[in-house]
């Protein structure tokens, strides 16, 4: 089992170029960050953690670019994964996101792991035009179009959201065009189903429970849509429990992501490195 870092990206604390170099200097694998484009003040939608319009964390407000944040992580990193927990890809236009990203993956070396959500804050994405009751659709039509732009020397797609003509689209992403999407969503039946037909794994959310019984649910789902290999699974964590990671190293569980604390820069490196000592990280590899 993997260990990464997640960092809620702001514009205080510590860059997110200096926490991904403390990461894989400390021995960790990868290195995430979540995007919010913008948090319309008067809004409808329910923060799934408070249940009301309460955010938990000011942050939501001051959240970087994820692509901008990763590109200068990427600049000060060699080996350690560059990850979104979670982006929203229906926020944005799919050729230009397709671009991006494809970019970041040819400039780091093949290192980019797309975590996507279908966004929560519906009022988010009505801002960008997508309705909150066709998120699920959106996103499918988004990864779909951005992996036809990947993988195919003359792309082109139509959907209810995306369409283009026969176009060329490069740099390909280093694996044989191919990033890893994630899904970033509760462990409901239904979500787990839509990982096993259209993602490469699941992201837990940071109030899931039951991770066990849903991992193994998600390893049913994918055996009968007749999928290679087993799932990713990368588990949301705080601070480190043994018998949560070993439980989860058992039932399936391949990745976990410790979140940082919002404080000062020299106290976000330290706590970085206490963290690699108590999950035993050594030379990018668990120990």
């Amino acid at each position: 089992m993997r260990y990464g870092i997640v960092l809620f990206s702001s514009d205080r604390g510590i860059s997110p170029a200096e926490a991904a170099r403390t990461a894989e200097e400390a021995g960790f694998d990868s290195f995430a960050v979540p995007e919010h484009t913008h948090i319309p003040v008067r809004r409808e939608a329910a923060h799934p953690g408070t249940g009301s319009d309460e955010l938990p964390d000011d942050r939501y407000l001051r959240t970087l670019d994820p692509w901008v944040a990763l590109a200068t992580a990427a600049s000060v990193t060699r080996r350690i994964t560059l990850s979104t927990a979670v982006a929203l890809p229906a926020e944005h236009d799919p050729i230009s996101l397709a671009k991006t990203i494809a970019s970041l993956d040819h400039l780091s070396g093949g290192r980019v792991v797309l975590g996507a959500g279908f966004g929560w804050n519906t009022d988010e994405l009505a801002d960008h035009g997508i309705p909150g009751g066709r998120r699920r659709t959106a996103l499918r039509e988004y990864l779909d179009a951005m992996r036809a732009l990947w993988t195919q020397e003359e792309a082109h797609y139509e959907g209810e959201f995306v369409s283009f003509g026969p176009s060329w689209a490069w740099p390909k992403p280093v694996r044989a065009g191919h990033v890893p999407v994630l899904l970033g969503a509760g462990g409901t039946e239904r979500n787990l189903a839509w990982v096993a037909r259209h993602a490469d794994g699941w992201i837990t959310t940071p109030i899931e429970r039951d991770v066990e019984d849903r991992v193994r649910r998600l390893r049913e789902l994918w055996s009968e849509a007749g999928r290679d290999g087993e799932p990713e699974v990368v588990a949301l964590a705080g601070k480190p429990d043994p018998d949560a990671l070993t439980a989860w190293a058992d039932c399936g569980v391949t990745e976990v992501l410790f979140g940082l604390p919002d404080a000062p820069t020299e106290d976000v490196i330290a706590y970085i490195g206490r963290l690699a000592e108590r999950v035993g990280v050594s030379n990018g590899s668990p120990g």
